[in-house]
């Protein structure tokens, strides 16, 4: 029974995300799937180890059973210590709004503003987020930032207005198909500078695992390498 169930639970880790990924199930019933079936596979696994333990055998589903829990555990370790907020953002006091982004279709009935509690969590555990600075005037700066964006992997622009300098744009995750939005805002920085301010949030879940918070900084880094 105890393999029954291990066979169970690593299937589920490998469909889910399997079905996700060929778009024929929603991303977060994919994710589900896969991290109920992780948690199965290792409770699953470390009971075939108690057994073998007691002179049982492992056994060859059992040892894959294991396998495939300790593997989950390592893919859930990557987000320890992340927030659990899915909204982040280079200007707290002023966050880009997402203006297009709300007559999607997918965000119909969604609140898209900026939660003030999460400000002081992001404070706490991502500091180092900031604002691009470009030693450009601010048209100059939004072709620059326009660029960068439409190279970013598995972006896709949805607005560019250039009267009022802002982006925005869906990055895709490419495994569960996960959609977050991002909202890039350039304002003047002084008479011949620009900012160039960053947003980007999930459409699901309660947390983000580190995402949103990554993708600021490697836009960030790659605008203010770009020429």
């Amino acid at each position: 029974m105890r393999e029954k169930i291990g066979v169970i639970a690593v299937a589920a880790m490998l469909v889910g995300p399997a079905l996700a990924w060929l778009r024929l199930v929603p991303g977060l019933a994919g994710f589900v799937s896969f991290a109920l079936g992780g948690l199965i596979a290792l409770v699953a696994g470390l009971a075939s180890v108690v057994q073998a333990a007691r002179g049982r055998g492992l056994g060859l589903g059992g040892a894959a059973t294991l396998i495939a829990g300790v593997a989950f555990l390592v893919i859930a370790a990557r987000g320890r210590g992340a927030p659990r907020i899915n909204d982040f953002t280079t200007d707290l006091a002023d966050p880009p709004a997402f203006r297009h982004t709300a007559t999607l279709p997918a965000n119909a009935g969604r609140d898209l503003a900026y939660p003030p509690t999460f400000g002081p969590i992001q404070q706490a555990c991502c500091a180092d987020l900031r604002p691009a600075r470009l030693p450009v005037p601010p048209a100059e700066a939004f072709a620059r930032a326009r660029r960068v964006a439409e190279t970013m992997p598995a972006w896709t622009i949805t607005a560019a207005d250039g009267a009022s300098g802002t982006i925005e744009a869906v990055a895709t995750t490419r495994l569960f198909g996960f959609q977050d939005d991002i909202a890039i805002r350039v304002r003047a920085d002084g008479t011949a500078a620009s900012r160039v301010d960053v947003r980007s949030k999930s459409r699901e879940g309660k947390g983000d695992l580190g995402a949103n918070a990554a993708r600021i900084r490697a836009y960030v880094t790659e605008l203010e390498a770009s020429r």
